[in-house]
């Protein structure tokens, strides 16, 4: 999987969800990279890293293989951030690897096997349909659904075509197809609940008070059975790093850094606590 890295510190592993990529946490990352080592992968099939045959299939696989990149860079314990699919495998990885996650924090956590996909998504999974489909369903998804998912952003046009790079094209619209194909998600998903409970580290949720595609209740389900978590609901939509750079990094700052004695609401009324997040954010007490 390729990997990027930007600055120095405690090191932070940055997992995107689908179909973006590690240019998701470009604005955020900007801003934590002075304080924090900040590794952003590109999952399989997506960004610069080439398929893989278990894709988004396997999450236990994946997350697997996000411990082989642990190893290999010599981090003996790191921060895992996830955004939307990312946040299954950072849920994963959490559980199977405790003693390798400091923090964990989750973003428009789209991880329970409740989860509808999008619907032109959903169009693509459907046998033979999705094969006939794909070729005008792939620019209307990018061109229309994505920039209006994306709207108000900074580097909107940069971001965007760095995230549809692998699906250009006839055979990119049936490799989106196939990446899509990642299995149903009661399936797929279904061992999420059980293990949230048994994740002990100190976890972040959150979430988009107007996300139109994963409801603020996968939020608070992920709160609820966390033992150990707080949540945040900002006033945004589906794209957190993307569309609040600056109070998503000044949540995972405040995060990373107090305390953990400290309670979570007096962080929140503390004073110098992040004017970006302090704007946009609601923080849900126990």
């Amino acid at each position: 999987m390729y990997l990027m890295t930007r600055g120095s510190g405690h090191p932070v592993l940055f997992l995107h969800g689908m179909p973006t990529s590690c240019a998701l946490w470009n604005g955020v990352i900007e801003r934590l990279s002075s304080q924090f080592q900040c590794l952003a992968v590109d999952l399989p099939g997506l960004g610069r890293s080439p398929g893989t045959p278990h894709s988004f299939r396997n999450i236990a696989a994946l997350a697997a293989s996000i411990e082989e990149l642990r190893k290999e860079h010599g981090i003996d314990k790191w921060h895992v951030v996830g955004h939307d699919a990312g946040c299954a495998i950072a849920a994963h990885y959490a559980h199977r690897y405790p003693e390798r996650v400091g923090r964990l924090a989750l973003l428009s956590p789209s991880m329970f096997p409740e989860l509808k996909p999008f619907y032109l998504f959903e169009v693509l999974r459907k046998p033979v349909i999705g094969e006939l489909m794909a070729p005008a369903i792939n620019p209307l998804f990018w061109n229309v659904a994505m920039r209006l998912a994306m709207a108000g952003s900074r580097d909107r046009t940069a971001t965007l075509k760095e995230f549809q790079a692998p699906f250009r094209g006839l055979r990119g619209s049936w490799r989106l197809m196939s990446l899509l194909r990642w299995g149903h998600p009661a399936k797929v998903l279904a061992s999420i609940p059980h293990l949230l409970p048994e994740i002990l580290a100190p976890t972040l949720v959150l979430h988009g008070s107007k996300d139109p595609a994963v409801p603020v209740a996968f939020a608070r389900r992920a709160w609820d059975l966390l033992p150990n978590s707080e949540l945040i609901l900002l006033d945004s939509g589906h794209f957190l790093p993307i569309r609040e750079p600056a109070a998503v990094a000044d949540a995972l700052l405040r995060f990373f850094e107090r305390d953990e004695r400290a309670g979570f609401a007096a962080m929140v009324a503390a004073a110098g606590y992040g004017s970006a997040l302090a704007a946009t954010s609601e923080a849900i007490p126990r």
